[in-house]
């Protein structure tokens, strides 16, 4: 499935750079971010971070732009439930899931002459599960783990936090915007 790997000093570099919302946690969460990144890029066919897609639905739109998009929206809905849920979400708890929501994708799809498929493991296993593996293997919260891995809006189960909910709302959001942009029906019309 994937091989723990810090990557080369290039490698972090470039998803450090990429990566909205570090600077909002410990220095330790952000390099275990980097690590979680790194290890599903080198252990996925992808020869480049801008190579790895949203999803085989919007196969030109980058997983890059997605995942901050989420991120951005995540934080953005952060005051609005502490002010109207009165749950005012820790960041080191937020932040990773919403950076670390999609972390499996790479390792979920392939491209060839023909398009973007899915992987043999993405038809043996969810996404989000693999994700959460990787994520318990690095030493992340449980809430954090549990969260990405119920978080697909195929998942048989989802979980009823204020971390979830907003997870939710700020990667549908943001799925919507990719797949209007690529012209296709976005979510909230299926």
């Amino acid at each position: 499935m994937f091989t723990l790997n810090s990557g080369t000093h290039n490698q972090r570099a470039a998803v450090s750079d990429w990566l909205v919302g570090l600077d909002a946690v410990t220095p330790d969460t952000a390099e275990r971010i980097i690590t979680a990144w790194v290890t599903t890029w080198t252990s996925s066919t992808y020869p480049a971070l801008e190579d790895i897609p949203f999803s085989a639905n919007a196969p030109t739109y980058p997983l890059m732009r997605h995942v901050n998009e989420v991120t951005r929206a995540g934080q953005a809905l952060m005051p609005r439930a502490a002010e109207d849920w009165g749950v005012a979400p820790s960041p080191e708890i937020i932040l990773p899931i919403l950076i670390l929501h999609d972390i499996d994708k790479p390792l979920l799809s392939e491209r060839d002459a023909t398009g973007v498929h899915k992987t043999a493991l993405a038809k043996r296993m969810p996404h989000g599960v693999v994700g959460a593996m990787l994520l318990r293997d690095l030493g992340f919260d449980q809430r954090i783990i549990e969260t990405v891995a119920t978080h697909a809006t195929d998942a048989p189960f989802h979980g009823d936090t204020a971390e979830a909910h907003i997870l939710h709302y700020a990667d549908l959001f943001a799925a919507d915007h990719a797949l209007r942009s690529q012209g296709l029906t976005p979510f909230y019309r299926r």
